[in-house]
């Protein structure tokens, strides 16, 4: 894989654990702020952040996990990133509150893992 590859490969792997992580704290920003003020829950519960943060985790897992493999010739890291978007997926459709952040937890902490296992070459 030519350098220009491998960086940007490193870029988006890196891209992809910060967007893991923002999701998280999301998450519990939504959870505390609902629960400890009763409000923001219109907004900060949008279905429509949760797809749009899938749909940005399914693309930049794709591209970062995906050269990943073809350089490493291991597929761990895409089963860890892949089981990792299916909870994603499955807490669109749970009800908001604290198993769907649980199971958005969860998810974006495999797909961060994944990730981290790219940049560190451990596949």
């Amino acid at each position: 894989m030519s350098d220009a590859l491998l960086s940007l490969r490193d870029r988006f792997d890196r891209l992809g654990i910060l967007l893991s992580g923002l999701c998280a704290v999301h998450c519990l920003a939504t959870l505390l702020v609902v629960v400890l003020f009763g409000v923001g829950g219109g907004v900060l519960a949008n279905p429509a952040i949760h797809e749009v943060g899938l749909a940005l985790a399914i693309v930049v897992g794709s591209l970062a996990i995906g050269l990943g493999v073809y350089r490493h010739r291991n597929v761990a890291p895409l089963l860890i990133g892949g089981a990792g978007l299916s909870l994603m997926a499955t807490a669109l459709a749970a009800r908001h509150g604290p198993v769907e952040a649980l199971l958005t937890i969860c998810g974006v902490a495999l797909v961060a893992f994944a990730h981290w296992r790219n940049v560190r070459h451990l596949a």
